[in-house]
């Protein structure tokens, strides 16, 4: 990276301490959903919702991800290849399994 980013998107808070860390010491905006398990006054964007349930995760990282693309190709920048969305749920769903066990 040569530059820092604008912000981080976070879905769990509580589990992404060192994200948070970090980039309240570099003054890097939070955006994150939180869930009643959390603290929202360390969130700069705190979006209420569960973080836990995998649909809850895919829908926000969907709404999230499709913000940032369209900003993005309105000033004909590219970050990153579109995905899968089979790929993502997939993804998502052996993260979950892992959890659980």
């Amino acid at each position: 990276m040569e530059e820092l980013p604008g912000a981080v998107f976070i879905i769990d808070p509580k589990r992404e301490q060192i994200v948070i860390n970090e980039a309240r010491k570099l003054g890097i905006p939070i955006i994150s959903v939180v869930d009643t398990n959390c603290n929202p006054d360390v969130i700069d964007c705190p979006i209420p919702g569960n973080d836990d349930a995998i649909r809850s995760v895919a829908l926000f990282t969907k709404i999230i991800s499709d913000a940032i693309l369209e900003s993005d190709n309105e000033v004909g920048i590219q970050i990153v290849e579109n995905l899968n969305e089979e790929d993502l749920m997939s993804e998502i769903e052996v993260k979950n399994e892992k959890k659980e066990l």
